[in-house]
């Protein structure tokens, strides 16, 4: 991959000729838009089987923080994946490079509406969420700002390196299964970490995800009320954790990407 440095005039060139394909790919744009709010209410149903400190308070609280993870990985992760492959496909990719634009740019300026998109329904869902289900606003908003920006950074890599084993659109909802259910499952998407058996939840701990899910649960919460998912050594082994994933989807886009289609 050649140089990192962005030029802001390029980079926003990339993301409006992005916006502007995912606007008039109509189902593409549907499932952003939508399939995050479904899995709000499927969410909800989920967790109201838990007994969860806090009584209803704590479970839309709850919805709302994994709500906000399936978010990051409906609209940023599953989405980018697609739209990798579809420019890959169509040779997009392999005529930017021949351009001005570097490699870093390329990606980054691909994944600006999806991010841009991302935050606006996480923006929606906090605050019209917090109001619908009659709970608290988040404590500490600049820690759930930093986590929600590092999951994106984070997923928008991981679409990148997916992309890489994807062979067409059509494909990508089997490759982004795996991630997506794990993602569900094991990092308090959709069962609380609290719940799972002790060794099982030290495992779960490590998962790309759950360190970006903790930090936004402490953020919603505050770190004074977030329990054992606020405390500074959680939050701090959670940061590491989410900094060391990214480090590895950085590698992983340099040694694995795909620029042109297979042969």
């Amino acid at each position: 991959m050649n140089t990192l440095t962005l030029n802001p005039g390029r980079l926003f060139a990339l993301g409006r000729s992005e916006l502007t394909l995912l606007i008039r790919n109509r189902a593409a744009l549907s499932v952003a838009l939508m399939m995050p709010l479904v899995m709000v209410f499927v969410l909800r149903s989920s967790l109201g089987e838990f007994e969860l400190d806090g009584g209803a308070a704590a479970i839309g609280e709850a919805t709302l923080t994994g709500g906000i993870g399936m978010v990051l990985v409906l609209v940023v992760y599953m989405n980018l994946v697609s739209a990798y492959v579809a420019r890959r496909e169509e040779l997009v990719l392999k005529r930017l490079r021949t351009g001005e634009a570097n490699d870093l740019e390329i990606l980054a300026g691909s994944a600006l509406p999806a991010a841009a998109l991302a935050l606006l329904q996480v923006v929606v869902l906090t605050v019209a969420g917090a109001a619908a289900l009659d709970v608290r606003t988040p404590q500490n908003p600049l820690l759930l700002v930093a986590a929600v920006l590092a999951g994106i950074v984070l997923l928008a890599g991981l679409s990148a390196v997916t992309s890489a084993f994807t062979r067409n659109v059509e494909s990508a909802g089997l490759t982004t299964l795996p991630l997506f259910l794990i993602t569900s499952v094991g990092s308090g998407l959709f069962v609380p970490l609290e719940t799972l058996p002790d060794k099982l939840a030290s495992v779960c701990e490590l998962l790309p995800l759950t360190g970006v899910m903790t930090m936004v649960r402490a953020g919603w919460l505050g770190t004074a009320d977030a329990g054992g998912a606020g405390g500074a050594g959680d939050l701090t082994t959670a940061a590491v954790v989410t900094l060391a994933w990214i480090v590895i989807a950085v590698f992983a886009v340099q040694r694995w990407f795909r620029w042109e289609p297979r042969r």
